[in-house]
C-alpha cells in the first residue's frame, strides 16, 4: 500500500557564524504524495494529488463539497479500484464510488478537468458560477458560542496531534472540535499536503460517521483560510471556521453570506473575527 511518508536520503549543508560550510548526509522524511483518482458510478471523476491515507473520507468528503452528496445513505459502495504499481503490486490510487439509487450525478456543464493538484480544490472548476454551491444546511441560525480563550487554544490542540507534520514538516491539518462546558474536544484530525483535501478527509469521515450536518462544532486549519474552505464548511453545515493565517476576501464574502463565524490569524492571544462575532464570548 502508498505510504503517508517516505524516508529519503538529503545532504544538509550548514554555514557557521564564522562562515564555515558543513556538509553532511543524512536520512530525512518526506510526506507522501500520489495521485488519487475518483470514479462516480463506474465513469472516472477527477484525479487530486494527495498525501496516501483516509482516501475513503478523502473521497466521500470531496463528494459532499461538491455537492453531491449529504448524508452517508446516498452512497452504495465505496472502495478501492484495480491498479498496480511499477512493481505490479496493488496501487490503491483509485477509489470507486457507487451512488445509492435516486442520487443524482454531478452536472456535467460544472465537469472538472482530468488533474486537480494538491494546492486547489476548484482549479479544475470549468465555470466560475459553478464554484458557489447552495448548502443543504442552516449553518447561519446555529447556535454555536465559544470563549475568546477556547478559540484561541484550538491551534495549539491541533498542533499537538499533527504526527505526521512532526516527522516532515510538509503538510497542512484540519481539526474539527465540539465546544461543551468543559471546553474544546477533538472529534477528527486529518493531515494532507493539500489544504482542502485535509477538510475533505475531516467532512468525509463525519459523513461516514453519520454526524453531517455538523451543527455545533468549529473547524480549524493550519494555513490561511480560502474560499474553497469556507464552502466546504458550508456545505458540510460547520458553523464555524478558524485558520492560522488570513482569510481571501471571498472568503470573507461567502462567510457572511453563509452565516458562518471565521477567524483568521489565530495565534497565540490574538485572533481576528471577521464574521458572525456574537457566537465567540470576549467577556
Amino acid at each position: 500500500m502508498v505510504r503517508a511518508s517516505r524516508r529519503r536520503r538529503v545532504t544538509r549543508v550548514r554555514v557557521s557564524d564564522d562562515g564555515g560550510v558543513d556538509v553532511d548526509a543524512r536520512a530525512d522524511t518526506v510526506a507522501g504524495e500520489e495521485p488519487l483518482e475518483l470514479r462516480l458510478n463506474g465513469r472516472p471523476f477527477t484525479v487530486t494529488m494527495r498525501t496516501p491515507g483516509d482516501d475513503f473520507d478523502l473521497a466521500a468528503g470531496f463528494l459532499v463539497s461538491e455537492g453531491v452528496l449529504s448524508s452517508m445513505d446516498q452512497i452504495e459502495g465505496l472502495r478501492y479500484g484495480p491498479g498496480v504499481d511499477a512493481e505490479g503490486r496493488a496501487s490503491y490510487n483509485i477509489v470507486e464510488v457507487n451512488l445509492a439509487p435516486g442520487v443524482a450525478l454531478p452536472d456535467t456543464s460544472a465537469e472538472r478537468h482530468v488533474y486537480t493538484s494538491s494546492s486547489c480544490g476548484i482549479c479544475g472548476t470549468a465555470s466560475i458560477e459553478a464554484v458557489t454551491k447552495a448548502s443543504a444546511f442552516d449553518v447561519a441560525g446555529d447556535g454555536l458560542r465559544i470563549t475568546v480563550a477556547d478559540l484561541l487554544g484550538l491551534p495549539d490542540a491541533l498542533r499537538a496531534e499533527q504526527s505526521l507534520f512532526s516527522i516532515t514538516g510538509g503538510v497542512h491539518a484540519a481539526g474539527l472540535f465540539t465546544v461543551g462546558s468543559d471546553g474544546p474536544r477533538l472529534l477528527c484530525l486529518r493531515e494532507d499536503v493539500g489544504r482542502h483535501n485535509a477538510v475533505d478527509k475531516v467532512v468525509g469521515w463525519a459523513l461516514r460517521e453519520g454526524r453531517v450536518p455538523l451543527a455545533g462544532t468549529v473547524l480549524q486549519v493550519s494555513g490561511r483560510a480560502s474560499f474553497e474552505l469556507v464552502q466546504k464548511a458550508h456545505l458540510a453545515g460547520i458553523p464555524a471556521l478558524a485558520a492560522v493565517s488570513a482569510p481571501s476576501s471571498l472568503a470573507v464574502e461567502l462567510a457572511e453570506q453563509a452565516g458562518i463565524t471565521l477567524a483568521g490569524f489565530s495565534r497565540g492571544r490574538s485572533v481576528n473575527l471577521y464574521t458572525r462575532t456574537e457566537r465567540v464570548i470576549t467577556d
